[in-house]
């Protein structure tokens, strides 16, 4: 290494080495990697051993260009410490000196440096172009470089075009440049052309001048002489020939190291690969704040490179999100997000990211001081797509067509073709892989991807040829056979369905796009829409299902065409707008066509899934009887099927009829019948949007905790949380909630828990856009919230949220909040409004035979008119009514409460004995739930009549 005076010596302390000059530190022999922010915290105390360093000073040292607080350095030190093992109560290296700042304090030695060699006077090199200003977000990358070439005496940064190896190679040369005395040399291929000029190209740039035909002696010659760095950059397209030339160099001078940067790798003896990754980016997420968007080197380097082109910048909070999203569109590649931030100043960040659709942004132009290929997005992509063998640039412009990560199967079946096998077609995509033109996309299965900046220009390549009508259909036609048997795929689980189908769906929108398009073909697109249905309706993707069925039957137009795929499309409309809006008006027409041309097909499957959802229609329009009667109907049609989870749906859905309709005994007798029989579901049935066995518990749990059986009830809620979580499907998970999880825990009293699931609930509803379940949520917390004793919040919110839901109020899981509202407002002493409320909840149930609810109804109302002197004297008429209700409904939960207030009202009159006689007859029907709020509340009422 470096000669006398530049001779790195060892500091020795414990089991350590420290060679403060190649910015090392071994332990027991072997390198230990420690942050660049760290290590030269380390340096500068051990270079002023037992002396107390003001925290000031070390900052100022450490930090010379940027401003810092002292929490960095905390930071920093104690990753220090945490690396040296120093972090027991007893510091054995460095101490923190409380006021004052850091010292070193280890008994070291500090190693006697060889004898001086002879120097050789060597010109400082002109080759090496100036250090950035500020390098961003790779100073741990170059830290790590410049560290290993102490170890490794060749090695090469390997990335994309404008990902800032060339930077990162530089900056690396200025930082070992004194260790090598100032012989770091930087050799730029990029002009070559013949590669027969390697050695020429090298010694030129040595400052050598050789007359020999071949150079190479000459070059080792001056190589063998001292240490020397040598950089080799944009060596992608001379490495054939310059791969001998540096093993060569490297074996036979021994103080020599290279450092080469390139799109792919030399493949050569001896070389160390360092794979150069794009700037970490902020993720895609609506509530980023400014400190967080610049916590990540993507944005940091765009913000800094608006402040050098037009002066200072303030990041302001709605302008950070669009930052995010333009270092993600350009996917944390440094030259990208350069040339962008320099359109800042004439569009501002708003018309800089919707510049990014167009391929003018790979026109931007960047430093003029920069080399061609540096210049643009475009000069950079020409420079690595010029060197590409016909057979890979072929595969390249036709994988433009996917959008996002695509597997290689895909890749083959569309790419290969006119001229090009699918085993040629793998072989290139390998080689593009190693040059940096895909990456591979990080998932557990083999995928590929093209960085966005690339496929933007490789499909430009693709229009100029003339190619892309030709392999955007393939494209589509390949998607659509793929979702053809992705319907039939029932017996995988979810989330292992998902993760083959569900990473599809930017191709299939793409796909769509086109097919509808002016350039497309409506008929292949018509096909594919109606094959991906259900991958819309396993991602609960409602809204997106709706829209593309109505695309595909605008397009299929009113003429006979064929009945089979307009009865799909139609049966995916009306499905969409059920689940998707609640008391859609449309849903009925649609889904009555869909069962007519069902029954016309004589096709079992759409017949059942029409019947399906003409039931759930009458339950989200409130009528019960109605929803009965077509559950009777899906019954009759299942009876015959050979698939028994079509006879187990029947059930459900007659359980759920049932519980609607007030009569819990009977309800409980099918979900019952469904559980016993879920063991043998080894497929998902083809029908049904949600998952059957998550779906059934949380409808059990309901009947249960209606039944009295309050333990059971709540175990399974608890239980059904997990499996829904884990299950992944996210309407499902929202009925866990909303239909279970969150009534059980306010009904219990345990508002702690309802508030929790409540949150839950909204959290999933916003992060999944489903509509009417976040309605519900938002109402459903300012019910929790006024029933946590904060009326005066809780009660106008829960009414403000119950006049936003409009009509997806009169859904059922609605009607115990308006239960609620009428309860709120007597509390309030607003009796006149809660009244009025109750009212109409009673007409309601009344006129629709939601009857479920109707005893708690009852009580509230009983108890509202309490509160009232003008209805005080029907009060215990309603609970002596809502307790004979209850009772013919098998629901002991209403009758339990529905006693206790009539046990209140008859204390209150002096009937003591009477009252304790409802109470014990009420109550003591319960075998569990001893802990709920009811009971405990029943209980104290007992003991308080008994004394």
């Amino acid at each position: 290494m470096p000669a006398h005076n530049n001779e790195d010596s060892a500091i020795s302390f414990g089991p350590f080495r420290l060679f403060p000059k190649s910015r090392l530190l071994e332990k027991e022999g072997s390198p230990l990697h420690v942050g660049g922010r760290a290590l030269d915290i380390l340096i500068f105390l051990a270079e002023r051993p037992g002396e107390v360093v003001d925290k000031r000073e070390l900052v100022k040292r450490i930090w010379a260009d940027v401003n810092v607080d002292e929490g960095s350095l905390r930071f920093h030190v104690a990753a220090l410490r945490k690396a040296l093992g120093d972090t027991g109560k007893s510091a054995r290296y460095v101490v923190n000196v409380p006021g004052r700042g850091y010292c070193f304090v280890a008994s070291f030695a500090q190693a006697t440096p060889p004898a001086a060699q002879p120097t050789v006077d060597v010109l400082p090199p002109r080759s090496l172009p100036a250090p950035l200003s500020k390098m961003v977000g790779r100073e741990e990358i170059v830290d790590k470089i410049a560290n290993g070439l102490s170890l490794h005496r060749f090695m090469t940064v390997v990335g994309p075009g404008g990902i800032g190896k060339t930077a990162v190679a530089v900056t690396v040369g200025h930082r070992r440049s004194q260790d090598f005395g100032g012989r770091v040399f930087f050799v730029d291929f990029g002009p070559l052309r013949d590669a027969s000029h390697i050695a020429t190209t090298v010694a030129s740039a040595l400052g050598l001048t050789i007359s020999a035909e071949d150079p190479t002696p000459a070059l080792l010659t001056f190589l063998k002489t001292g240490p020397s760095l040598l950089i080799f950059d944009s060596c992608e397209h001379v490495l054939d020939a310059l791969a001998p030339l540096v093993e060569r160099i490297v074996r036979e001078a021994p103080q020599l190291r290279v450092l080469a940067t390139s799109r792919e790798s030399f493949r050569s003896e001896g070389e160390r690969i360092f794979r150069l990754f794009p700037l970490d980016c902020p993720p895609e997420r609506e509530d980023l704040s400014v400190a967080e968007v610049l916590t990540y080197p993507a944005a940091q380097l765009f913000i800094e490179r608006i402040a050098q082109s037009s002066g200072p910048f303030q990041l302001s909070a709605e302008e950070a999100p669009l930052v995010a999203n333009i270092c993600r569109r350009l996917d944390g590649i440094a030259l990208a997000i350069e040339l962008a931030a320099g359109r800042v100043n004439a569009y501002g960040i708003a018309g800089t990211a919707s510049l990014l659709d167009s391929r003018f942004s790979l026109q931007w132009r960047g430093r003029r001081t920069a080399v061609p290929r540096h210049q643009t997005l475009a000069a950079a992509l020409d420079w690595s797509y010029d060197l590409l063998p016909a057979a890979e640039s072929a595969t390249l412009r036709r994988l433009s067509v996917f959008a996002g990560p695509f597997a290689p199967e895909a890749a083959a079946a569309i790419a290969a073709g006119d001229g090009l096998s699918a085993s040629e077609t793998l072989e290139a995509i390998d080689s593009l892989v190693t040059k940096s033109l895909i990456a591979p996309s990080g998932a557990r299965t083999l995928r590929y991807r093209l960085l966005d900046t690339t496929r933007s220009y490789a499909h430009g390549k693709l229009n100029e040829l003339g190619e892309t009508r030709q392999f955007a259909r393939r494209h589509a036609e390949h998607f659509r056979d793929f979702f053809a048997r992705a319907e039939a795929d029932t017996s995988t689980p979810l989330l292992e369905w998902l993760g083959v189908y569900g990473a599809e769906l930017d191709n299939v929108r793409v796909a769509l796009d086109w097919a509808f398009g002016p350039d497309g073909d409506a008929a292949l697109g018509i096909a594919l829409t109606a094959a991906a249905v259900t991958l819309w309706v396993r991602l609960s993707l409602f809204a997106e299902c709706r829209e593309r069925s109505r695309t595909a039957l605008a397009a299929l137009g009113d003429s006979g065409g064929d009945d089979r795929i307009r009865m799909q499309l139609l049966s995916a409309l009306g499905w969409s707008l059920m689940y998707g809006e609640g008391r859609a008006r449309e849903a009925r027409p649609i889904l009555e066509t869909t069962l007519d041309l069902a029954d016309r097909l004589d096709d079992k499957d759409f017949r059942l899934r029409a019947l399906w959802g003409l039931c759930i229609d009458q339950f989200n329009n409130g009528q019960f009887g109605k929803a009965r009667a077509l559950a009777d109907r899906f019954a009759s049609a299942a009876a015959n099927s050979p698939d028994k989870t079509d006879l187990m749906l029947g059930d459900r859905l007659m359980a759920v009829a049932l519980h609607y309709l007030g009569d819990q005994n009977e309800a409980r007798l099918r979900i019952d019948r469904v559980n016993a029989s879920l063991h043998v579901l080894a497929e998902k049935p083809k029908i049904f949007p949600l998952d059957l066995r998550i779906s059934t518990q949380y409808f059990r749990a309901r009947i249960l905790w209606l039944q009295g059986l309050a333990d059971e009830a709540q175990a399974l809620a608890a239980r059904n949380i997990e499996e829904g979580r884990a299950n992944g499907h996210a309407l499902t998970f929202c009925s866990v909630l909303g239909q279970a999880a969150c009534p059980i825990a306010f009904w219990s009293g345990d508002f702690e828990a309802a508030e929790r699931h409540g949150t839950e609930l909204l959290e999933h509803t916003e992060r999944h856009a489903i509509r009417l379940w976040g309605l519900w949520a938002r109402a459903f917390n300012a019910a929790v919230i006024a029933r946590r004793g904060d009326l005066a919040t809780g009660l106008p919110q829960l009414r403000e949220e119950l006049n936003r839901a409009g009509d997806a109020r009169f859904l059922p899981r609605f009607l115990p909040l308006l239960g609620e509202l009428a309860a709120c407002s007597g509390d309030a002493d607003q009796v006149d409004r809660g009244l009025d409320v109750i009212e109409d909840a009673l007409s309601r149930c009344n006129d629709r035979q939601e009857l479920w609810y109707l005893p708690e109804l009852i009580r509230i109302k009983g108890e509202l008119m309490l509160r009232s002197a003008r209805h005080s004297d029907g009060a215990e008429a309603h609970f002596r009514n809502g307790l004979d209700m209850a009772a013919q409904q098998g629901a002991r939960f209403w009758e339990l409460r529905n006693g206790i207030s009539l046990a209140r009202l008859m204390s209150g009159a002096g009937q003591s004995a009477d009252a304790l006689a409802v109470l014990e007859n009420v109550s003591g029907a319960f075998t569990e739930g001893a802990d709920i709020a009811d009971m405990r509340a029943a209980r104290e009422l007992i003991a308080q009549l008994r004394n």
